[in-house]
């Protein structure tokens, strides 16, 4: 069973109950445990085509209907349930990239102690970081109390805290300032929590007026506004803007009020769908050029430098701190079944889901569930 959105029309949503496919020699069947959906995976969607999201779980083409159906990427908890291929035991749980389903077929390569990687002929090319598996009773970060923490906020905290370490790779292109966008997201609180660690000078943080209060009660902005305060803000200081709302408007209006203070500008997400990804600026934007954030590219460049072993130690030990602080402030709820995580995508892409709230789903209904 999948959950699908149409590619062209976020808010279109079908679910589809297709027969097993038979596996080949090599491949492994899946059974999608549970999954986290968070406006991260709004963002998955807004960007599909320009970062080929849509392609790692290809909806079946249908010479009937030419709407272009897409399945949107998720990190979570699958168990192997069938295998031809060696490696892959029946009953293993694995971590990872899946799809909004109840089964995904992977052709496992590329085994090591601690995982494998999906050679799929149509995962090749896409970057390692989304292809790769990791077996839950090999990975040094899994504890069973923090599997919601994992599925929901581990990916997103990945990507914070690669940007955090682009940034400070960069010495922060010399500013004293943090903007971030979309504050309220778990991605731009994951980033002011380790830029605030490592003593970022000044990091405010931009949110809707609903979410004001909700974002000033982390206590990791220094200076908390709305989208029609960013002029309240003085640009005296250089500052570097992380863009995970993905609006143009927005930006532009940050790039106007700092305008020679920009040092830098980052476009990591896109929580705002309704804002064309892709449409080129009506006129020239004031200050630095805002540039596309791809977590993998700098990923490699630091496991190169650092090596992987002292990069995974340094993320696991930044990990262990953040996922602890969350509980003081978020809720995990679940939604069992497609009509429930049917509901929580349309809350994420409406902007009206609840920041203090995690949803971890499955597709498969509350009673069928078996136990991790």
């Amino acid at each position: 069973m999948d959950l699908e959105v149409d590619r062209s029309q976020l808010d279109r949503v079908r679910t589809m109950d297709r027969p097993a496919a038979e596996l080949a020699d090599g491949q492994a069947r899946i059974e999608v445990e549970r999954f986290g959906l968070s406006a991260n995976n709004i963002t998955y969607a807004v960007f599909g085509d320009l970062l080929q999201y849509w392609d790692f779980f290809p909806v079946p083409a249908d010479p009937t209907d030419a709407t272009p159906w897409g399945r949107i990427p998720v990190w979570g908890y699958g168990r192997v349930v069938e295998t031809r291929g060696e490696g892959l035991d029946v009953g293993r749980r694995i971590f990872g990239y899946l799809p909004m389903s109840t089964e995904l077929v992977v052709a496992g390569g590329r085994f090591d102690d601690r995982g494998f990687t999906d050679e799929s002929a149509h995962r090749q090319g896409m970057a390692t970081a989304y292809n790769r598996y990791v077996f839950v009773d090999a990975d040094p970060t899994e504890r069973a109390d923090r599997e919601p923490h994992h599925m929901l906020l581990y990916p997103l905290f990945f990507t914070a805290f690669v940007v955090d370490d682009f940034l400070a790779d960069n010495d922060d292109y010399g500013a004293g300032q943090l903007w971030l966008s979309s504050a309220s997201a778990k991605t731009s609180i994951g980033v002011a929590f380790l830029a605030r660690q490592r003593g970022m000078g000044t990091v405010v943080g931009l949110t809707s007026g609903g979410n004001r209060a909700f974002v000033e009660g982390l206590g990791v902005y220094d200076r908390v506004v709305t989208y029609d305060e960013v002029a309240t803000v003085d640009p005296a200081t250089a500052a570097v803007y992380v863009d995970v709302a993905g609006n143009d408007d927005v930006t532009r209006s940050v790039h106007a009020h700092l305008g020679e203070a920009l040092a830098y500008s980052m476009r990591v997400g896109g929580t705002h769908w309704d804002h064309d990804a892709d449409a080129a600026p009506a006129e020239p934007m004031v200050g630095p050029t805002p540039e596309f954030f791809f977590a993998p590219t700098q990923l490699a460049k630091r496991s190169h430098e650092l090596g992987p072993d002292l990069l995974a130690d340094r993320m696991g030990a930044a990990w262990d701190g953040f996922a602890g602080w969350v509980d003081a402030w978020l809720r995990f709820e679940p939604a069992d079944g497609p009509a429930a995580v049917e509901a929580v995508y349309r809350a994420l892409l409406a902007n009206q889901a609840d920041p203090a709230t995690g949803h971890v789903c499955t597709m498969t209904v509350a009673s069928d569930l078996t136990a991790s």
